[in-house]
């Protein structure tokens, strides 16, 4: 195996722990908007998608894209302040990150989210990405592979040189269509639920992953 010139975060589920967070924003969208749809069944139907494909999802094709965004953007403000209350992220992860940095390796975060939410958990994370691709950016949502394609643009590496690390189905798939490697952070979803044969490592966290070496394990 070659040893990785970068590596691309997903983060909702991967860099932080804000899937709760996200649950509680989902319930105030759907009670707001009158929607007959249990937040679980939301959760499913939105992962990986940008905001606009959300809105769509949950209240037709036809919602204009302006007002698609413009209605996520009140759900996603309403996150921001649910999240501000309990932020954290998955377990290791700034020390992981500042780690990989270290070695030389370059990083990006690839996100269905926006910029505010970009920013907000860069902000307290204390930390700077070297790229981002987003979902406001008009790049469609995973499966399919344009954010992290455009991430690894951003970054100047070509895609097989770089490790997705995810935690939702949708983004391991959208790391093999890349022609990317992957790590499965199991935070949501089972081992089983994030297989392939370009998922290289699963862990539960940042910090299982800094025990079983796995930095050094790139290099050996």
């Amino acid at each position: 195996m070659s040893a990785p010139r970068a590596f691309i975060f997903d983060m909702d589920g991967t860099m932080v722990d804000s899937m709760p967070a996200h649950a509680r924003s989902w319930e105030w969208f759907r009670q707001r908007h009158g929607l007959d749809m249990p937040v679980d069944e939301i959760l499913r139907r939105t992962t990986g998608r940008n905001g606009a494909e959300c809105v769509r999802e949950l209240l037709g094709a036809d919602v204009p894209e302006d007002r698609a965004w413009e209605l996520v953007g009140e759900k996603e403000a309403v996150y921001r302040e649910i999240f501000a209350e309990e932020f954290r992220e998955v377990a290791g992860f700034t020390a992981f990150a500042s780690q990989a940095r270290g070695r030389g390796l370059k990083w990006a975060v690839a996100t269905g989210g926006d910029r505010h939410n970009l920013a907000f958990v860069l902000d307290r994370l204390h930390l700077q990405a070297d790229a981002d691709a987003r979902g406001d950016m008009g790049l469609p949502g995973k499966p399919d592979p344009a954010i992290f394609l455009e991430a690894a643009r951003r970054l100047g590496v070509p895609p097989p040189d770089c490790i997705v690390f995810e935690d939702a189905p949708f983004g391991i798939e959208a790391a093999a269509r890349a022609g990317m490697r992957a790590v499965a952070i199991c935070t949501t979803h089972p081992a089983a639920e994030l297989a392939g044969k370009h998922v290289i490592a699963q862990a539960r966290d940042f910090e299982e992953l800094t025990k079983k070496n796995f930095l050094e394990s790139l290099h050996a």
